[in-house]
């Protein structure tokens, strides 16, 4: 049996998704570098680690949000590292869209990134997780179970992810384990809130503090591969925020 392990992560140039990537090359995992419009970001990111350990990361940029670039992305995958052992559907899409002036673009932009692509990314990857007996790990939210305010769109295309978690455990068992990882307030984000909203959080969040992308990240790792009788389930790394919602 091949002993190297390969696991694409889809937004991993940065933030929350370059921390998983960090955390996984640590492991010894290869890592399939997915990204859309943070080329600079993503191509640091991988010469850094693989000046650590030649040829272990690889960057594939691909817009999800098109129909035929999950396949297309998860082909070039392949071809490249002959294997997949994991798929980390991290890429996102988060802003506001007040009911009175959402659109259906930003409808479709929305579910896109956060429900469509993971499905037919999980779709193209399924023959080599299940010859792998590989893992999925799709990155939900809270607001995917009680709503945002403001943020319509986003949540229910958070819940669909959280459903469809729930869903590919169930088809792809018993040779794929299926999780989900929700991260509460772990990185800011970098538009549509202020200092006021934070410290407003803050209060409401029991640990009282804002999480580390590392926790988020070993989250992820552990569901990807040491929690071998778990699938179908959604992980909260939130400091016990959603008690509190």
């Amino acid at each position: 049996m091949n002993a190297k392990r390969v696991v694409l992560v889809t937004g991993g140039g940065r933030r929350v998704g370059a921390a998983i990537v960090r955390r996984l090359h640590e492991t010894g995992c290869d890592i399939a570098l997915h990204y859309l419009r943070s080329d600079v970001e993503a191509a640091a990111l991988a010469e850094e680690l693989s000046s650590r350990r030649a040829g272990s990361v690889t960057t594939f940029r691909a817009d999800l949000s098109t129909p035929e670039a999950p396949r297309q992305m998860m082909d070039q995958v392949l071809a490249h590292f002959g294997q997949l052992d994991g798929l980390v559907n991290n890429a996102s899409s988060f802003y506001p869209t007040p009911i009175d002036t959402a659109t259906q673009a930003q409808w479709d932009d929305v579910f896109a990134a956060n429900a469509r692509a993971p499905f037919f990314l999980a779709q193209a990857a399924a023959p080599a997780l299940r010859a792998a007996h590989g893992s999925i790990v799709n990155m939900v939210d809270i607001y995917g179970e009680r709503p945002l305010a403001g943020h319509a769109i986003y949540s229910m295309a958070k819940a669909a992810l959280g459903m469809l978690t729930q869903a590919l455990a169930k088809d792809l068992a018993p040779d794929v384990r299926v999780n989900a990882v929700a991260p509460g307030a772990i990185l800011w984000p970098e538009s549509g809130k202020d200092a006021a909203a934070a410290a407003a959080l803050m209060e409401k969040t029991p640990l009282g503090r804002l999480g580390q992308t590392d926790e988020v990240a070993e989250a992820v790792r552990w569901l990807l591969f040491d929690a071998k009788y778990t699938t179908g389930q959604t992980v909260r790394v939130d400091g016990g925020r959603a008690l509190m919602i």
